[in-house]
């Protein structure tokens, strides 16, 4: 009869002792607390290095954003394209082809052209002279009919296939238009970034012509501009971009080693990675506020006669994806700091650690009494159950980091594979020392 009693324990009995040991061996030998442990300087470069990563964190998102819009047309594409069924957008581009149409006929030739026509039709010189007065009703109709027309164009698919394949061609132009480089559709006038709007305006000729209105057909070719960004500060926004657009796929890497060399560095990692995630949180939060002040101090400075609506839904579009981002990292710290909290001493921690450990192993109990072996497999588990969990962290460390554009939805997934992953471990651990038949069952409650 063993004086242990371990036999009659199970099998996640046993393993919850045998790391009470561990700890408690641990602590007997690590001898007394050496006293002067924490230096100041130490935990100080910690905090700057955190709180500088939390920093670089902030830039890497934005870095990533510019570098993905001046860089990935499809990803620009996906910014843009929406736009064009926008109301907003829609009415704006409406307005801005409907003057320019207006602006190339000339509604005093019509009207003179219709008095000439009255009087050669043999009209009486008063009934003449009462058209040449229509000058106002006449411009009033035409505004009517190429208004119409013209919103018949932007709000059809044929205005969203036109809005998507220029843009998709124009977006080599993009970086010229941050770069300062004038030229292509896409380009950088007067402080405004422009889309010309020149093939909607023949679209809108073509079809007034086909309509019966054949002064359209003398209308010249018009290019119009329709402004996708305007500010006085454009230039210094420029010079930004460009260098966010160099370092995008740097910094990324640099933030990742500045925030392990201050968790390194710190006398309690644990706690230093609770404390870096958290404040690579509060960055994110700071930069989301920041995103939507920023809304309102644009439209605020807009140039006058700038549709205020039109130039919010742009910006909306705009900063997307970089919202999208914003609330990836930020998801990112949170599961971080929890699952770093979870891994400690606290009271929480335990009993939430020691709750999951224990229902898995009563699922495991209950299988294996069902007649699951789990045989080598479980032997293989636990024996290497610490690097298996290593392996299941840094496999998802690598999913995030490589991922194109991680979205939350992406991130909230990985996190539950990981924990599956996890539970899946645990289940698995089995060193194959626990009876799981009567007999054995018997034979160890005789000893």
């Amino acid at each position: 009869m063993s004086d242990s009693g371990d036999e009659q324990l199970s099998a996640g009995e046993r393993g919850e002792l045998a790391e009470l040991r561990r700890r408690v061996h641990a602590l007997e030998s690590a001898g007394p607390p050496q006293q002067g442990r924490h230096h100041p300087l130490r935990t100080l470069g910690s905090v700057l290095l955190i709180l500088f990563a939390a920093l670089l964190a902030l830039l890497s998102v934005v870095a990533v954003w510019a570098n993905s819009i001046v860089q990935d047309t499809d990803r620009y594409v996906g910014t843009v394209g929406p736009l064009a069924s926008d109301p907003d957008v829609q009415k704006a581009v409406t307005n801005r082809v409907t003057a320019a149409v207006l602006a190339q006929v000339d509604v005093d030739v019509l009207v003179q052209q219709l008095t000439d026509a009255a009087s050669a039709k043999g009209v009486p010189p008063q009934a003449a002279k009462l058209l040449g007065n229509l000058d106002g009703p006449i411009e009033n109709g035409l505004k009517q009919v190429v208004s119409s027309t013209v919103e018949r164009v932007v709000a059809s698919s044929a205005f969203e296939t036109v809005w998507v394949n220029a843009n998709r061609r124009a977006h080599s132009a993009l970086d010229k238009a941050l770069t300062g480089d004038a030229g292509g559709t896409v380009k950088l006038k007067d402080n405004q970034v422009v889309v010309d709007l020149g093939p909607i305006v023949a679209e809108v000729k073509s079809q007034l012509v086909d309509a019966g209105f054949s002064p359209a057909a003398k209308i010249p070719a018009v290019h119009t501009d329709f402004v996708v960004f305007a500010s006085k500060d454009i230039g210094e926004i420029r010079s930004y971009v460009r260098v966010l657009e160099i370092l995008g796929g740097w910094l990324p890497l640099i933030t990742l080693l500045v925030a392990a060399a201050g968790v390194y560095v710190a006398f309690n990692r644990r706690h230093a990675l609770i404390g870096a995630a958290l404040a690579v949180f509060l960055a994110m939060l700071v930069l989301g506020i920041g995103l939507t002040v920023a809304r309102d101090v644009y439209l605020n400075h807009l140039p006058a006669g700038a549709s205020q609506s039109a130039a919010g839904a742009v910006y909306d579009a705009l900063v997307k994806f970089l919202r999208a981002g914003v609330r990836a990292l930020a998801a990112v710290a949170l599961f971080t700091a929890l699952a770093a909290f979870l891994a400690g001493p606290s009271r929480i921690a335990v009993v939430t650690r020691t709750g999951c450990r224990r229902g898995i192993g009563a699922l495991r109990e209950v299988t294996t009494s069902a007649g699951l072996r789990l045989g080598a497999v479980g032997r293989f588990v636990h024996r290497f159950k610490h690097w298996i969990g290593v392996a299941i962290l840094v496999v998802a460390a690598v999913v995030l980091f490589t991922w194109t554009y991680p979205t939350t939805a992406v991130v909230v997934w990985t996190a539950v594979i990981v924990l599956a992953a996890f539970a899946i471990r645990e289940f698995l651990d089995d060193d194959g020392a626990t009876p799981h038949d009567g007999s054995a069952a018997g034979t160890a409650a005789a000893h």
